[in-house]
């Protein structure tokens, strides 16, 4: 078996980042204030903190109120994290593998919810400037960080062995 490139090692070991605070902040969310008998809390400027029970893809995306729905999409997350994987133990460029792990964490930390409770845990809500609706968590925004950086590493003209 091939030898993970220096760009797969920081993608993985991003990737476990993303998990571990995005698991750990759903987990005080949960335990430590419990928000989902508060449902809202006021912090700072327009952020606050919104308890929804997110059954569709990410931003609520796709509503999957079914059990074959809810198995269907964690098993999908899954298959998309492993199949990231393997392009990450090739990665070539700094960029991507940041990418490729910040997608990877939050696809199997919003999956890990999905088996745990049937859904995902949604909390940060900034829907007070007007202009994004959506309750989301820590998961969601690596995956949307994540995509956008594969993005912009796609329009790179330079060679694959550039940081």
């Amino acid at each position: 078996m091939a030898e993970v490139s220096p760009a797969g090692r920081l993608a993985f070991g991003l990737a476990a980042a993303v998990l571990v605070v995005d698991q750990a902040v759903k987990a005080w969310i949960l335990e430590g204030i419990d928000l989902p008998l508060r449902l809202s809390v006021d912090l700072i400027g327009p952020l606050r903190l919104t308890m929804v029970w997110n059954e569709g893809v990410s931003f609520g995306f796709l509503q999957a109120r079914h059990d074959l729905a809810r198995w269907g999409l964690t098993a999908f997350a899954l298959v998309v994290a492993l199949a990231l994987a393997a392009w990450a133990r090739r990665a070539d460029r700094r960029l991507l593998g940041v990418a490729l792990g910040l997608i990877i964490g939050g696809a199997v930390g919003n999956a890990i919810d999905r088996a745990r409770f049937g859904a995902v845990v949604d909390f940060i809500d900034v829907s007070a400037l007007g202009f994004f609706p959506w309750v989301f968590n820590v998961a969601d925004a690596a995956i949307t960080i994540g995509v956008l950086l594969m993005l912009l590493d796609s329009f790179r003209k330079d060679s694959p062995t550039a940081p």
